[in-house]
């Protein structure tokens, strides 16, 4: 059997949760209001202790809709420089909105309340103007990385001095919750709005929320219907999700222990360097003269599937589907195959 680490994102519903889908009680959610939707909502909403949440198929809808409504047409944001938006979401900040990315590169790969202040330009007609400040907690890019609620504050104020509203990418805000003991409503007071994801750790086959202001949310959800986000029937997949938040959050402490276990596993083998991870990603530079687009192939011709996140860098993840027992094949694998 193969083991797909490539991604928390590749978990399979579980027999539970296709029953609570197949159960759902549903309704026209662009007409009158889908009654498991509007159950996801509040119930986000109250976790991240924000007024309202907005129920997308996607984190980059999301995402997207945050920027539609706080971001201005003609002007820049800043964010990481290995953020999911700059990366993964096909430009949309550019396409969609007219806004400019402003990344900020610092040497963890995560944004410091230090670094985003030098990076805020000094007001002048000459120069592009900033409207708004994006993390993303845990960074992806820099390998499940966690922005611990103190600098999270503190990347707060920076902004706010300077009159700059912060969205909170947190796709994987849930693994920073349970690595960190921080509540989910803490880290999101720091941010005027939030973007959560179901369809990784949680589990769940599709779906994101973005809460904040009702009245950001308001407009937030005519982002969401230009881009094509008016959902039907949309509670067969928010009962996924909300069997996500009661069944599979808690248990995201494994998912870490299981990564940590992982990259003591490989350690330096084959004089690859792996990254000590917050929570259940283990990025692994390999050294000079190795692939990633080779190795991962020879990985996934023993039984094991790993992502290539760079020329020279793979991800393994660890998810629902990843037991104890596949993490050490799949360390075997992979450092047979970094020591061949």
């Amino acid at each position: 059997m193969t083991i797909d680490m490539r991604s928390d994102t590749v978990t399979q519903p579980t027999p539970a949760m296709r029953r609570a889908m197949a159960d759902a009680d549903v309704g026209d959610d662009v007409l009158d209001g889908d009654p498991s939707v509007g159950r996801l909502e509040r119930r986000v909403a109250e976790m991240l202790g924000k007024e309202r949440a907005l129920f997308c198929p996607t984190g980059t809808m999301a995402n997207q809709c945050a920027i539609g409504v706080l971001a201005r047409h003609g002007t820049e944001i800043l964010l990481d420089a290995e953020s999911h938006i700059i990366h993964l979401e096909q430009a949309a900040t550019a396409a969609l909105h007219g806004v400019q990315i402003r990344p900020i590169e610092t040497p963890s790969g995560v944004m410091d309340a230090i670094a985003l202040e030098r990076a805020i330009r000094v007001p002048d007609r000459d120069h592009p103007r900033g409207t708004l400040v994006i993390i993303e907690n845990t960074n992806n890019g820099a390998g499940g990385r966690i922005t611990p609620i103190d600098e999270l504050r503190r990347i707060r104020d920076v902004a706010a001095s300077r009159g700059l509203p912060l969205h909170l990418d947190g796709a994987r805000l849930w693994n920073a919750s349970i690595a960190t003991g921080t509540s989910l409503a803490d880290f999101s007071a720091c941010a005027d709005t939030v973007m959560v994801s179901f369809s990784k750790g949680l589990g769940a086959p599709v779906g994101a929320a973005l809460a904040g202001p009702a009245s950001v949310i308001e407009e937030a959800w005519i982002h969401r219907r230009r881009m094509g986000g008016g959902m039907r029937q949309s509670g067969i997949i928010a009962a996924g999700a909300l069997y996500g938040l009661e069944c599979h959050l808690s248990r995201l402490g494994e998912d870490h222990a299981h990564a940590a276990e992982l990259a003591d596993l490989l350690g330096d083998a084959g004089g690859a360097r792996v990254v000590p991870p917050d929570t259940n990603i283990v990025m692994i530079h390999l050294p000079e003269g190795r692939s990633a687009a080779t190795v991962a192939r020879a990985a996934r011709e023993r039984g094991v599937k790993v992502g290539v996140w760079a020329p020279t860098r793979i991800r393994m993840v660890t998810h629902l589907d990843v037991t104890r027992a596949d993490v050490r094949r799949a360390a075997e694998v992979v450092r047979e195959v970094l020591e061949s």
